[in-house]
């Protein structure tokens, strides 16, 4: 008579829950948020390195999709909050701790930043802009004046941004799956291939569509090694740990997870971009636009099975 009270008590979703708490809201935030990451630090990096000029795409044009990707970010996230009139409190203090604080922060940096260098290049798009007011000319040439130290910080909150949508999640304990270090690195190179993808897909200059092919190779590779390394971690660890792993090695998202992220987001478009860059002629929008497909499903699936994942008492 206990153990069927037991049974019935842990199938009551009131005592041992199975729903999701994080929809889609929070994979998209941590998808778009790593995306802006990684335009922002590609193009900080290139105007560092003064090669402004010739990767211009890269820096002067990606950027404008960053304020759309992380403002539509941020509505999905305060979509999902359940008491959205208190959001401002995240801002009322700072706590090193917790992912939260440096997250709240951090978009409260980056956010006009990248506002503030799309408005430095907005003649780029539209050659015939003057602004309006004396004011706002006059704040144009402060910016462009100290625009090596703007990049510096986009860089470093570019990376901090990048990292952070991984760590958000690792720092749940209670959650297995997402209990490694991997993932604020594995966040951060995706949301760097997602962003060499969307240059390529906007690029008509073929040296850097070439260069920027050449990038997102290398960052698929490391994603390659850090998934590896994740699951081996997973397989040395403790028993809850192999059980997350066993998700994906057999379980119920082996085939989203190998499928939608390996296959589709790494593996064919790094084998059409080899094909590319060896003179073989292939639809220009299709490796980029697998490589995006690829990031967005990688956020969506972690997230999704992190919240299977649990410890059993």
């Amino acid at each position: 008579m206990k153990e069927e009270l037991f049974v019935s008590g842990r199938m009551n979703n009131m005592i041992d829950p199975t729903l999701h708490i994080w929809h889609w809201q929070i994979p998209l935030y941590l998808f778009l948020g790593g995306m802006a990451a990684g335009i922002l630090c590609l193009a900080a990096v290139y105007y560092i390195r003064g090669e402004g000029k010739r990767y211009y795409t890269a820096v002067r044009i990606t950027p404008f999709l960053t304020p759309f990707l992380l403002v539509i970010g941020l509505l999905a996230l305060f979509i999902d909050l359940r008491h959205k009139l208190f959001f401002w409190q995240l801002y009322t203090n700072i706590k090193l701790q917790s992912p939260m604080s440096w997250g709240a922060w951090t978009l409260m940096v980056i956010t006009p930043v990248s506002f503030i260098w799309c408005a430095l290049h907005i003649r780029d798009i539209f050659p015939k802009w003057d602004w309006k007011y004396k004011w706002l000319r006059e704040l144009e040439k402060f910016f462009n004046k100290y625009k090596l130290a703007l990049a510096w910080i986009m860089l470093i909150y570019g990376l901090i941004l990048g990292i952070y949508t991984g760590i958000l999640l690792s720092a749940f304990n209670a959650r297995p799956l997402w209990n490694t270090s991997i993932l604020g690195p594995l966040f951060l190179a995706s949301g760097l291939s997602a962003g060499a993808a969307a240059t390529l897909l906007l690029s008509k200059n073929p040296d850097e569509r070439k260069h920027f092919a050449q990038i997102d190779l290398v960052i698929i590779g490391i994603e390659m090694f850090l998934i590896i390394h994740m699951f081996m971690g997973y397989l040395a660890g403790t028993q809850v740990q192999i059980e997350a792993a066993d998700m994906f090695l057999g379980g119920p998202y082996t085939m989203s997870f190998w499928i939608f992220v390996v296959i589709i987001g790494m593996l064919v478009p790094a084998v059409l971009e080899i094909l590319e860059l060896r003179k073989y002629h292939i639809p220009a929008l299709i490796p980029p636009v697998l490589v995006i497909f690829g990031s967005l499903m990688l956020r969506f699936i972690i997230v999704y099975a992190g919240q299977v994942s649990r410890w059993l008492y």
